[in-house]
C-alpha cells in the first residue's frame, strides 16, 4: 500500500463540505485553496495569520477572523468542485513565494526559501533525492555503503543511497525495522511531534489517525516506508555489529558482525554509516542495592508484557518522557502505584495530544490537493524556531536558576499557570509538581491533563523523599521508610552520552573512538570524526533538538550531507576523506560556547542532556536554518583526502 495516499475527486454536498471545515486549520486551506485555484486574491491583509505563540495556540486567527475565512474558504471550495476540482498544475515562483509569506504570517527571508520549499515537499517533487547516480560519475569503481540500523535515519539513508545507485547493505540488530518504535512498545508510547511533521519529507502519510500517533502506528509508518522503497531485500536482521575497524592500506572498513545465531563474519565495506542513533540502550538508575529486588522488575524499553500488573503494588521510578506516558496507563489497572519522582517535570499543554485526527480534517487530507503539505508546511514554519528564544540565557538576568531570561521567565510563568490550574483542588501538590529550574533545562513533556487527572487517583502516591536504596522487598527512602512493592518499573531513560555503544570502533593509526572521545563525544556538524575516514555519525553528538523542530529534519540534512560526501569522493576519485582537526575543534568550540547561553547549559538540574563531565554532548542550541545551510554541501578545505 503506498505510504502517500492518492487526491480523491469532491462528489460530498455543501452540508457535508461546510461540516468538514469546520474542523480545518483556516491558514493552511486558505493557501491550499488559493494555489489550487489559481486566485490568490483571497489571501487579503486582514487574513493574514498570527504566527505567534499565542496565536498558534488559537489556530493563527480570531474569531471574527475565523468566521470571514470559513465563508469565504466555503465558497472557493464549492466552486473548485463544481469546476472539476483539478488544480493548475504548475505554480508560478511568484505566487509560491507569496503563498510562503502568506502562511508564515510575515515575509519570510531570502535564505529561508530555499528550505522552506524543501519543507512544503509537494507529492512530485522530491527535493532532497539525490542530484547524482554512481553510475553516472564513476561506473567502473567498486564502492559500497554499510548502515548500521534500520530505524528512522537508517531508512532514509537507505533510501537515497538507493536512489543515487550506490550498493549498501543495512545491520540491524532487531528483527525489524523502526528502531525505537520496534524496541519502546511501553504502554502508551507515542511521538511528541505532530506527525505531520514527523515524517519523511518525501513520504507523507495524509491519514494519520492521531495528531501525535502511538507506538504501533509509527512502526507501521516505518516499516511501509522500507517496503514502498525495497530495502528490506539489503537488510541483515538480527545482526550486530560488534567492532569494526579502518584499513589504512585499502582505505575501507572491515565490519566484525555477531548473527542471531552466535555466529561471527567479517564484511567490507568502503564508507559506513552509523545510524543507532542516541535513545536505544536503556540506563539503569546507580542506586544501592539495584538488582536485589525478589520480585519482578524491568526498564521501560524492555516492557514485560507477560507480567500482569492488575491489582499489584506497583513502583514507579522516574517521571520523565516515556514514564509520563506508561504512568497513567498502569494507574489504571494497578491496585497501587508508588511514584518515585527525583525531579518534577515541565508539562506543556496540548489539548489534542491523545486525539485522534477528526473526521473533518481526515476529509480534507484526502479531498483538498495541497492541503496535507500546507499543513505540514504551517507545523513547520511555527515550530522551526519554536522556543528557542526561550531557552536562551539573557546577560545579567538574575532568576535564581527557575529562569534564564525574559523570554524564559514568561514561559516559565504561562506554564506555571497551567500546572496551578490542573492541580486546583490540590495546592498540597503544587511543590511537588512545579519544577524550580528553568523551563527547557531539562526535556519537557506534552500533557492534555492526563497527569493531574493519575496524580489525583486515589491508587496513586506520588513519593519525593530520595531513594536510599532498592531492598529485596521494594524501595527505601532517605526517610527510613521502607516502600514494599510487588513491582519495580524503571523509567529512567536511556545512555544517551555513550554514543555507538557497545560497538569498538578503531579509525586511523589504531586509535579507537573511546580514545578519541574520552567518555565526551564530539564531532564535527556531528557527522564526522578526525581520524575516522569514511565514517559518518547520523544523530550523533550535538545533533538532538530540545525546543524546536523535528528530530527527522536533522536526518535529513545529515543524509544529504553524506551523500554529497559520497558524491565527492566518487567524482573526484578519492579513496576516503578524513575531517580536519583544526575545522572539528573549532566547530566544538562554538558550539559549547552557546550551549553555554542555553537553559541546559546553565542548569544545575541532573539531565540526560549532559555527559558525565558536565557537558551538553547531545543538544543543537542554533536555529534549524543554520543546520540546514551547513549540511547542503560539505566544504573540501574541511577535510584531508586519502
Amino acid at each position: 500500500m503506498p505510504i502517500t495516499s492518492p487526491i480523491h475527486p469532491i462528489t460530498d454536498d455543501d452540508n457535508a463540505i461546510r461540516a468538514a471545515i469546520e474542523e480545518a486549520h483556516l491558514p493552511t486551506l486558505l493557501a491550499a485553496l488559493a494555489q489550487d485555484t489559481g486566485d490568490l486574491s483571497i489571501l487579503t491583509p486582514d487574513l493574514v495569520p498570527d504566527t505567534s505563540f499565542a496565536g498558534r495556540a488559537s489556530g493563527g486567527f480570531t474569531p471574527a477572523q475565523r468566521e470571514k475565512a470559513l465563508d469565504l474558504a466555503f465558497r472557493k471550495l464549492v466552486a473548485f468542485r463544481d469546476a472539476g476540482g483539478r488544480p493548475p498544475e504548475n505554480t508560478s515562483e511568484a505566487d509560491l513565494r507569496r503563498l510562503i509569506d502568506y502562511v508564515a504570517g510575515q515575509e519570510t527571508s531570502d535564505d529561508y526559501v530555499p528550505l522552506l520549499k524543501e519543507e512544503l515537499a509537494f507529492p512530485d517533487r522530491d527535493a532532497r533525492a539525490p542530484h547524482w547516480k554512481k553510475d553516472g560519475i564513476a561506473p567502473a569503481r567498486p564502492f559500497s555503503v554499510a548502515v548500521i540500523g534500520a530505524g528512522m535515519s537508517g531508512i532514509v539513508a537507505s533510501v537515497r543511497l538507493k536512489q543515487a545507485g550506490v550498493p549498501f547493505t543495512i545491520i540491524e540488530k532487531n528483527s525489524d525495522v523502526g528502531g525505537t518504535w520496534w524496541e519502546n512498545t511501553y504502554p502508551g508510547a507515542r511521538v511528541d511531534n505532530s506527525n505531520h511533521m514527523y515524517s519523511y519529507s518525501f513520504a507523507q502519510k495524509v491519514d494519520w489517525p492521531f495528531h501525535y500517533s502511538t507506538q504501533g502506528v509509527l512502526h507501521d509508518y516505518f516499516s511501509a516506508v522500507a517496503d514502498e522503497y525495497g530495502l528490506r531485500p539489503s537488510i541483515r536482521f538480527k545482526t550486530e555489529v560488534e567492532s569494526m575497524a579502518f584499513d589504512d592500506g585499502t582505505a575501507t572498513w572491515k565490519l566484525s558482525l555477531r548473527t542471531g545465531d552466535g555466529k561471527r563474519e567479517t564484511i567490507e565495506a568502503n564508507a559506513v554509516i552509523s545510524a543507532v542513533g542516541q535513545l536505544n540502550r536503556p540506563k539503569m538508575p546507580d542506586i544501592k542495592g539495584l538488582g536485589s529486588f525478589e520480585g519482578p522488575s524491568f526498564h521501560s524499553a524492555r516492557w514485560d508484557h507477560d507480567l500482569d500488573l492488575d491489582g499489584k503494588r506497583v513502583a514507579v521510578i522516574g517521571t520523565g518522557a516515556s514514564a509520563s506516558q506508561f504512568i497513567p496507563v498502569v494507574a489504571e489497572t494497578a491496585g497501587e502505584l508508588l511514584i518515585f519522582q527525583r525531579t518534577p517535570t515541565w508539562f506543556v499543554p496540548v489539548p489534542h495530544y491523545h486525539e485522534p485526527v477528526p473526521g473533518g480534517l481526515q476529509w480534507l487530507f484526502r479531498h483538498v490537493p495541497r492541503y496535507g503539505q500546507w499543513y505540514r508546511f504551517w507545523l513547520f514554519w511555527t515550530s522551526a524556531e519554536g522556543l528557542l528564544a526561550s531557552a536562551r540565557v539573557d546577560d545579567g538576568w538574575d532568576g535564581n536558576q527557575q529562569s534564564i531570561g525574559r523570554a524564559n521567565d514568561d514561559l516559565r510563568t504561562l506554564l506555571t499557570g497551567y500546572l496551578m490550574g490542573q492541580f486546583a483542588d490540590r495546592p498540597d501538590l503544587w511543590d511537588s509538581v512545579i519544577p524550580k529550574y528553568a523551563p527547557a533545562s531539562k526535556r519537557m513533556v506534552l500533557d492534555n491533563g492526563i497527569w493531574a487527572k493519575t496524580l489525583n487517583r486515589d491508587n496513586v502516591s506520588l513519593v519525593t523523599d530520595p531513594i536510599a536504596e532498592i531492598t529485596p522487598r521494594g524501595v527505601k527512602t532517605t526517610d527510613g521508610q521502607e516502600h514494599a512493592v510487588d513491582v519495580i518499573i524503571y523509567g529512567t531513560g536511556f545512555q544517551a552520552s555513550k554514543f555507538l555503544t557497545p560497538m569498538k570502533v578503531t579509525g586511523r593509526h589504531g586509535r579507537t573512538l573511546d580514545d578519541e572521545w574520552g567518555g565526551d563525544a564530539r564531532a564535527y556538524l556531528g557527522i564526522t570524526v578526525p581520524n575516522f575516514p569514511n565514517f559518518f555519525l547520523m544523530y550523533g553528538p550535538n545533533t538532538n533538538i530540545v525546543v524546536n523542530g523535528s528530530i527527522i529534519y536533522f536526518s535529513e540534512c545529515e543524509t544529504n550531507y553524506i551523500l554529497e560526501s559520497l558524491h565527492l569522493l566518487l567524482a573526484e576519485n578519492h579513496r576516503a576523506m578524513d575531517c580536519r582537526m583544526d575545522v572539528h575543534d573549532a566547530y566544538n568550540e562554538r558550539v559549547d560556547q552557546e550551549n553555554l547561553r542555553m537553559a541546559w547549559g546553565v542548569a544545575e538540574v541532573p539531565s540526560w542532556y549532559r555527559n558525565e563531565k558536565g557537558r551538553s554532548a547531545q543538544n543543537w542550541p542554533f536555529s534549524l536554518i543554520e543546520y540546514w545551510q551547513r549540511t547542503r554541501t560539505p566544504d573540501p578545505v574541511d577535510y584531508k583526502f586519502l
